[in-house]
């Protein structure tokens, strides 16, 4: 595809948008930053939306969809901001001082807060009677601060008896609080307001308690005992008050209330006793009169209350079969961007074309998380859990079965890979039932999957995850094209069919295709060979899938481990399935915002990756570029195929470069052409027992430096013995080198007799004087000069190596760190891993750079050209790891770019010097790797762009055909029929239908707005759409029936 060019005013050439799809592009404007390491750069692009109008003050005064006031730092706000400006210049804007201002009037703000602790401008009369009567009581809770007479104060709460009232002492000049109990209120349930009961029944022993939104309430009751009766605890749920107890009931708490809690849950995950304990002190800050406690009944009602909202919203209470007839995984949020047999695919989805049955794919993540650890806290038997099975966690019984029939039988392998803790170490932890979840993720979108979540034991066991893997795919129907990423799938994939042979027919998925791959940040910690057979980023039909899903789902989750962790085994199940479907639920919320901000990411992305391999392959030889597509092709679509990622030539290494030489000198010894001085040591070993002198120098020097001032006699002894040791070999060295380069027995008498009187040098700091370190005037034969470049370019090969492999370690050692790792004990031996792999790192580094530093003297005696291309100077910046993650480790650190964008450091890309290739041939091998990669991130892009495409349009049918089964659920009801145990009633049948079409109407909402979102998926970007590139966490929009609660209600 030809890009087109155009002269803007300044002059300079611009480039003009491809045609077709790009076209959505109309504007932009792209900044570019670097992280705080300077190492890499990030770009951020804005595009402005045709006819959007920006949003005015007003608006976020309401604080709907405001950034600011959904930031815990928003008044921060409030100060001068620092805008990038052209020509490195800064400009200021003032963002308005309301806090500023506010300061002129805080005198008057604190007037009035004492103020209001008086009657203010109320008369004495009651002004709302005119009967006469002293006005001195009022109403905390209501709007106002108007003073009224006993009876108004009364007729005012008829239907709010959980207001907090104060009364005017004017003997003691102050307000008091008093409770509308002791002005004789009491709360009649089962009749209308206004009438009255013939037979009322007071509670169980007499007394009530009422816990709401503000506070904890001692109130009068009366039941209904005439001959409608109805049970107590029913009359309380018809209220709007969830009771304590079925059975003599004498506490119960407001819906307000549980609604409340159950969204600041899970937006803050506040506990309960945190909450109890602010009602407490809201009722009481003293202490003096404190309320009744009430945190177990609140316990065990939030955790009902979650329950029956979860069976309300699946749809349960519109079955004849009601709760007992739920199945399992019925109760979770589904995706809707996923493929959902019979929900969302086309018609024709399973005939598609392979080449677009990565459209219809299911992308799934594995991972633990070993936070979510549980104690030896009651038992299965007290604690079973409501809902078993029935949303994310899988059914208890079933899966305990499961690990005591087959933990025998499956044998965990050593890895062969990279030294894993998930596979090799069981974390089996003294005084915990769990050590941890194991999930299966929607890992494009970061959602939970129905029965996707399991316990682990001891440690992150293949059987633990298979079971989790099965029975997630196994649930529901699925799609037979399916993705799963996960950090060990190099280990787990091996034999996993042969394990799911074993296990039950329920749990085979013989008809499915399966891929495995590893996420993007996890990889690196692994081997080679891992690097491009588990890539997302160079298989085809993967998107820009991350495969890290799974792991940002788990920021959510992690803050109540430290709750859950105390819990019975079924709360903590419950809580965790209510905390999973909460954070479902506001992901399907903001769906269609996030599909929009990715695919403008993706067709900006697409453009220029696009743009930038039609140009490299317009440089290159047309039969080249031919055949490297040819072979690119039959690797995708046959990985057993030759690699065209990687080089076909293997570095030499100080090895292989020893054999040769040793082969050389053993064909010389026969042609009679043999260089020897010495009956033992030939040339080249004198040369190669040099730098092994060098290296142990280098060592040495390394231990001395660490040894301190308080080292021990012990230690002080080794260093000394080693030093000794190693004089001794230099000393015998430079003796056979005096024969081989003659010159340098006079040089170094010389040197020796000017420092006569000088302390001797250290073993450490001799100088060897290798070929490299003499003059080019110097006597020395050039044939050592000759070995000496071989011998370097290898030893260069060798430390790169090393290099890398110490950088993958410490990357691997840092991921276990963050995850696993917990306490000062096991962090700071972990640190101390850490530090010995850097000294590794640092040691390699200084190898490279001496090896390079003889390396360039030698080449202007021996006149080698061309080599500076492959050995590269070693800067501190180049010393980096494939991902970025020891690199920003502490907070507020900036983010580095991913694979397809950020600088990668070129120790990665040069993977050392073959002699058996010429140089024209490697130049070919690394235009071949870097061709391949240019294509595979253009096809990543276009895949990316054409499957999100397919979510968006995924999302709009899902959402229409959830509206359209709950209206059958309203249009379906006959009315005759009640749930199990329940009686008959005309009004419940009507909330029934009521609720149905209410679901209905808030997806069908959802659908428009996807719509208005999306433009039906065609065009990308309409007029009419919101700009959400800068709206990462707005809510969704108000004509959806109350977001948060309407999953719950």
């Amino acid at each position: 595809m030809r890009r087109q060019h155009s002269r803007s005013k300044n002059g300079k050439m611009e480039r003009l948008p491809l045609p077709g799809l790009f076209n959505i592009v109309k504007s932009r404007s792209t900044q570019y930053r670097l992280t705080d390491d300077g190492r890499h750069g990030t770009s951020s692009r804005f595009i402005p939306v045709q006819g959007v109008e920006a949003p005015s003050a007003s608006h976020n005064d309401t604080g709907n969809n405001s950034d600011a006031t959904s930031h815990p730092m928003h008044d921060w706000n409030d100060m001068p901001v620092e805008e990038d400006g052209q020509e490195g210049s800064t400009r200021r804007r003032r963002a308005g001082r309301p806090l500023m201002d506010w300061l002129e009037d805080r005198e008057q703000f604190l007037s009035e807060a004492v103020r209001s602790e008086g009657r203010g401008d109320s008369s004495l009369l009651c002004a709302r009677c005119a009967s006469g009567r002293i006005a001195e009581y009022r109403c905390v809770d209501c709007d106002g601060m108007d003073l009224v007479c006993e009876s108004c104060i009364l007729a005012l709460h008829e239907r709010c008896g959980l207001h907090h009232i104060e009364k005017w002492g004017a003997s003691d000049g102050f307000f008091k609080c008093i409770s509308l109990r002791s002005l004789g209120f009491s709360f009649l349930l089962g009749h209308p307001p206004g009438s009255s009961c013939p037979s009322p029944a007071r509670p169980y022993n007499g007394t009530f308690t009422i816990v709401d939104i503000n506070g904890i309430h001692d109130v009068n009751v009366l039941f209904c005992g005439c001959h409608k009766q109805v049970p107590h605890f029913i009359q309380l749920l018809r209220y709007g008050w969830f009771p304590a107890t079925v059975k003599f009931p004498r506490s119960a708490f407001t819906f307000r209330l549980l609604r409340f809690y159950q969204v600041l849950s899970f937006e803050s995950k506040s506990t309960v006793f945190e909450m109890h304990k602010t009602l407490a002190r809201l009722t009481d800050n003293t202490g003096v009169n404190a309320p009744k406690d009430r945190y177990t009944e609140m316990q065990r009602v939030v955790r009902e209350y979650s329950h029956i909202s979860m069976l309300k919203r699946g749809g349960r209470a519109h079955e004849p079969s009601g709760a007992a007839g739920t199945r399992a995984g019925e109760l979770a949020v589904l995706c809707p961007a996923c493929p959902q047999v019979g929900m969302n695919l086309p018609p024709d989805w399973e005939n598609v074309a392979a080449s677009k049955r990565f459209l219809y794919g299911l992308f799934l993540g594995l991972d633990a998380n070993f936070r979510l650890k549980r104690k030896i806290v009651s038992s299965h038997s007290r604690d079973p859990g409501l809902s078993r099975g029935w949303a994310y966690f899988v059914e208890e019984d079933e899966f305990k079965d499961f690990l005591h029939r087959f933990g025998t039988l499956i044998v965990q392998e050593p890895s062969k890979c990279s030294n894993h803790d998930a596979v090799n170490r069981e974390r089996a932890m003294e005084g915990y039932a769990a050590s941890g979840a194991g999930t299966c993720d929607c890992t494009r979108h970061d959602m939970k999957r129905p029965n996707g979540v399991g316990d682990l034991q001891k440690g992150e066991r293949y059987l633990n995850m298979d079971y989790v893997f099965f029975k997630s795919l196994n649930i529901r129907p699925t799609v037979p094209f399916i993705t799963v990423s996960y950090d060990i799938a190099c280990q787990w994939s091996i034999k996993l069919m042969e394990r799911m042979k074993i296990y039950p027919p329920a749990m085979h998925v013989l008809d499915r295709a399966i891929r495995y791959f590893i996420p993007k940040f996890h990889l690196p910690a692994h081997i080679l060979a891992c690097l491009i057979i588990y890539s997302l980023n160079y298989n085809k039909d993967c998107a820009r899938t991350d495969g890290e899903g799974v792991e940002r789902g788990w920021d959510h989750i992690n803050p109540i481990a430290a709750s859950t962790r105390e819990m019975g085994p079924g709360n903590r199940r419950d809580t965790l399935d209510a905390h999973f479907g909460d954070w479902n639920w506001k992901k399907t919320c903001r769906m269609a915002d996030f599909l929009l901000r990715q695919i403008k990411e993706a067709v900006l992305e697409l453009e220029e990756k696009s743009h930038i391999h039609d140009e490299f392959s317009n440089g290159l030889p047309k039969d080249d570029v031919k055949s490297w597509e040819a072979q690119l092709d039959a690797w995708e679509a046959d990985n057993a195929q030759k690699n065209p990622f990687e080089p076909s030539y293997k570095a030499l290494s100080q090895q292989s470069v020893r054999r040769q030489l040793a082969e050389e000198e053993t064909k010389a010894l026969n042609d009679g052409t043999a260089f020897s001085m010495h009956e033992d040591v030939s040339a080249s070993q004198l040369i190669t027992l040099g730098l092994e002198l060098e290296n142990q120098q280098r060592k040495l020097a390394v231990d001395q430096e660490l040894l301190g001032i308080h080292a021990t006699d012990d230690q002080k002894t080794k260093i000394t013995l080693r030093s000794n040791a190693l004089q001794r070999k230099v000393d015998a060295w430079i003796e056979i080198e005096h024969m081989y380069i003659p010159s340098l027995r006079v040089l170094r008498s010389k040197a020796a007799e000017s420092k006569e009187n000088l302390t001797p040098l250290p073993a450490h700091e001799v100088p060897l004087l290798l070929p490299s370190a003499l003059s080019p005037t110097m006597p020395c034969d050039v044939r050592l000069r000759q070995i000496e470049w071989r011998l370097r370019l290898a030893q260069c090969t060798d430390a790169l190596d090393d290099l890398r492999d110490g950088l993958c370690l410490r990357s691997f050692v840092l991921i276990d760190k963050s995850r696993f790792q917990r306490g000062q004990r096991q962090n700071t031996r972990s640190q101390g891993i850490v530090d010995r792999i850097q000294a590794k790192v640092k040691a390699a580094a200084n190898r490279y750079r001496t090896a390079r530093a003889a390396i360039s003297k030698l080449a202007v005696i021996l006149q080698q050209v061309g080599w500076e291309g492959t050995i590269r100077a070693l800067k501190d910046e180049d010393i980096r790891p494939l991902t970025p993650e020891d690199s920003h480790q502490g907070k507020g650190k900036t983010s580095a770019p991913s694979e397809g964008r950020r600088t990668l450091s070129w120790i990665w890309t040069q993977m050392g010097n073959s002699m058996e290739f010429k140089e024209d041939e490697r130049l070919d091998e690394s235009l071949r790797i870097e061709w391949c990669k240019s294509r595979a991130r253009r096809d990543r892009w276009k895949e990316e762009v054409e499957l999100l495409q397919e979510e968006m349009r995924r999302v709009k049918e899902f959402f229409q055909t959830r509206a359209q089964q709950w209206e059958d659920l309203a249009r379906s009801d006959s009315g005759n029929w009640a749930l199990p145990g329940v009686i008959w009633d005309r009004s419940t049948v009507e909330g029934r239908t009521a609720y149905a079409r209410g679901q209905a109407s808030q997806f069908k909402a959802m659908k428009d707005r996807c719509i208005k979102q999306t433009g039906h998926g065609v065009q990308l970007v309409p007029e009419s759409s919101n700009d959400a590139e800068d709206n990462d966490d707005d809510e969704a929009d108000s004509s959806v029936r109350s977001a948060e609660y309407g999953a719950y209600d």
